[in-house]
């Protein structure tokens, strides 16, 4: 076996016999069937003229991966207990890490199974209507679930990731989220897979505990030892994984109540902007019509104004945009787009990031108040309702109020809205600069036909759960292992399942 790179255009990469061509010219090797090239991963980059896959090939015979699912252990009533809260990624995950280390997980999910939470998350776009335990963020699978499933990370030193992958694909994936250095699963297909997960958690003496909201933790000389939810009953554990996602606030509240070290965490805000998906598509494959041969344009772009970070963040090709409020007078918008990014618009996070220097006050709360205080000013600008205040791209640029709208694929209403007006002053001006410097890098990018929704809030928490670096235990709760984006140490799909694994990992029992 031998492991080559090579650079292939579309249409070479798509016909085997061109690919064999391709290696024999770049490294002069003859391959004589089809069936001993193995692609193991593969990169689109479109920043030249000519569009390549940056292709990791294997020459050879190799085994197929096995991607069952491995539990050594069988669970029984004396195996030790460990109660996980929250059924997002970093839960998920941290409970099948228990079950192979022959703990059984309790997880406790303030929302609803995934078949049932769809309804609240139809009705919340359709109606208008909100359940605070069951929407966009909240509900099992977590926010992820509704967001595209992207599965790209930067922390590879945080564990396997390609364990995190093949579990995806043991429970109903497409194997080839192998492969993509930018894979995605899709929120159509995302709820059949953490389903998927539920019976396997479940199968292997795992429990689920759903409708059921945490309220305090059992402590007993500054050691948890489970946790206490709103109708008073306790769910005892030898120790707590606390997975509870970036919008879970009063998780938070807890803490303070009860004394507990909490920090303030920089984090970024800003507005979703939609385009044409065709228009993305002509910009990032330069004219040429690769709709047979590459999946709908994405991008990447991030800039520097001033002391801020300007960057896309969550970018949905062929997506939609939602309401993604978990509280009553909140104005709240994400990205999501099922596998086959079918929709006609592209749509991406365009965030600013906010610190302590920019807002008032120095508590560990200023953040968290300041991310509050512009969720609720875009709900009184949309009409006291869930509807998505918008501006035209060129509008905003030029400080003007948009006398009609584009045709938008949010799922809701969206209502014609000054933002350079509403938004902190910071943030326009960031935004305004960031914009300018986007369009430089894919000319097009400011046009008539492009949107501006508001606001994008929740990219990650602005409180941090502090952990020791070593041991992952809250300071000064032993067996307290906050985990994930709710407790500040992930920002996705990925990067929160890698997180889960460690801290299930550094569970000592």
């Amino acid at each position: 076996m031998k492991k080559i790179s090579i650079d292939l255009t579309p249409e070479e990469y798509h016909v085997a016999e061109n690919m064999r061509k391709a290696v024999s010219r770049q490294y002069g090797i003859t391959v004589d069937s089809p069936d001993e090239l193995h692609v193991i991963r593969r990169t689109l980059d479109c920043r030249r003229k000519k569009i390549v896959y940056h292709t990791d090939i294997i020459i050879g015979n190799i085994e197929k991966a096995n991607h069952e699912p491995f539990f050594p252990h069988t669970i029984n009533a004396s195996s030790p207990r460990v109660v996980v809260v929250g059924a997002g990624p970093a839960g998920l995950f941290a409970a099948l890490r228990c079950l192979q280390r022959g703990i059984k997980p309790i997880i406790v999910e303030r929302g609803k199974k995934v078949e049932e939470r769809k309804f609240d998350v139809a009705r919340l776009g359709r109606e208008q209507i909100l359940n605070p335990d069951s929407n966009w963020c909240f509900g099992e699978g977590g926010a992820g679930t509704y967001s595209d499933g992207k599965l790209y990370t930067r922390s590879t030193k945080r564990g396997n990731i390609d364990d995190v992958l093949s579990t995806f694909v043991a429970h109903g994936a497409d194997p080839d989220i192998m492969l993509d250095a930018h894979a995605h699963i899709g929120t159509d297909r995302l709820s059949g897979i953490i389903s998927n997960m539920r019976h396997t958690i479940e199968d292997h003496g795992g429990e689920y505990l759903f409708n059921t909201r945490v309220e305090n933790l059992i402590t007993r000389d500054n050691r948890v030892a489970g946790v206490i939810d709103t109708d008073g009953n306790k769910i005892e554990g030898q120790a707590v994984i606390l997975a509870t996602g970036h919008s879970a606030r009063d998780i938070y509240y807890m803490f303070d109540r009860n004394g507990w070290i909490l920090e303030a965490k920089p984090f970024a805000l800003g507005v979703r902007v939609e385009h044409p998906q065709s228009l993305i598509n002509e910009i990032q494959y330069h004219g040429r019509d690769y709709s047979s041969l590459l999946p709908p344009a994405a991008y990447s772009l991030t800039t520097q104004v001033g002391s801020h970070g300007v960057f896309s963040f969550c970018m949905c090709p062929g997506g939609v945009i939602v309401p993604a409020a978990t509280d009553f007078g909140q104005q709240v918008v994400n990205g999501m787009s099922n596998h086959r990014r079918n929709s006609p618009y592209a749509n991406s996070g365009i965030a600013v990031t906010v610190g302590m220097e920019d807002v008032d006050g120095n508590d560990v709360f200023s953040l968290l108040r300041f991310q509050q205080q512009v969720e609720q000013q875009m709900f009184h600008a949309a009409g006291d309702a869930i509807n998505a205040p918008t501006q035209r791209l060129v509008d905003f640029l030029q400080h003007r109020p948009s006398s009609h709208l584009n045709k938008s694929g949010y799922m809701g209403h969206v209502v014609s809205t000054p933002l350079h007006e509403l938004m902190p002053p910071f943030i326009v001006k960031a935004l305004t600069q960031g914009f300018k410097d986007f369009d430089r890098r894919m000319h097009g990018f400011i046009t008539d036909e492009a949107s501006i929704l508001a606001v994008e809030s929740r990219t990650s928490s602005p409180v941090r759960i502090p952990r020791d670096r070593i041991t992952l235990q809250h300071p000064q709760l032993s067996n307290l292992f906050p985990c994930g984006e709710g407790a500040g140490y992930a920002g996705g799909i990925v990067s929160s399942a890698l997180d889960g694994i460690r801290c299930a990992e550094a569970i000592i029992i």
